[in-house]
């Protein structure tokens, strides 16, 4: 994906051996996608890696907003240990992230990916649009649109990568150092 913006040498953590699903606690899902269980809505995951070595790749559902808040939990919290804070923050913002990619984008599917260096983690939503959020003004009583508003409030930066197909839209935070 190139455009990395400072996140030369960053920390990667060691594979594990165990079924990337079963890590994340995603019923079904597996390396290679399984047709639907026979419910309407039901969302299949095709974890070609895990989201801190590639990309996870997600269908473009509102539904996958809740997987991608799962990941990142698990990541923030149990792979690299870092604040309860912290990683409520970034979930929340990995959804506005995600559910911003679903409902603007007419994507089949979209990926995340997260990345850590000394004293940051990055988090990134890809998809194939070329089309560029746009940080909205917010009032008190809007319903909606607050998405980019409170990546904008709660991240240390955040931007937008084009790529020759897509974009990726992505947030940096800082962390403390173990």
């Amino acid at each position: 994906m190139g455009g990395m913006a400072g996140l030369e040498g960053m920390e990667q953590p060691r594979p594990r051996s165990d079924p990337a699903a079963a890590r994340w606690g995603i019923p079904g899902a597996d390396r290679t996608p399984a047709p639907a269980p026979g419910r309407p809505g039901a969302v299949t995951v095709d974890l070609v890696a895990e989201p801190t070595l590639g990309e996870v790749r997600l269908p473009s559902r509102p539904q996958s907003a809740g997987i991608a808040r799962r990941l990142t939990a698990a990541v923030l919290l149990k792979q690299w240990s870092l604040t309860p804070q912290l990683a409520e923050q970034a979930v929340l913002l990995v959804s506005e992230l995600v559910g911003n990619a679903v409902r603007h984008t007419g994507a089949r599917t979209l990926a995340l990916r997260m990345l850590r260096r000394r004293g940051w983690i990055r988090i990134e939503v890809r998809d194939p649009s070329r089309g560029l959020p746009c940080l909205m003004p917010v009032q008190d009583l809007d319903i909606s649109g607050r998405g980019l508003f409170l990546v904008d409030t709660l991240s240390d930066r955040w931007g937008v990568d084009l790529l020759p197909r897509g974009k990726t839209t992505w947030f940096e935070m800082r962390v403390g150092d173990r």
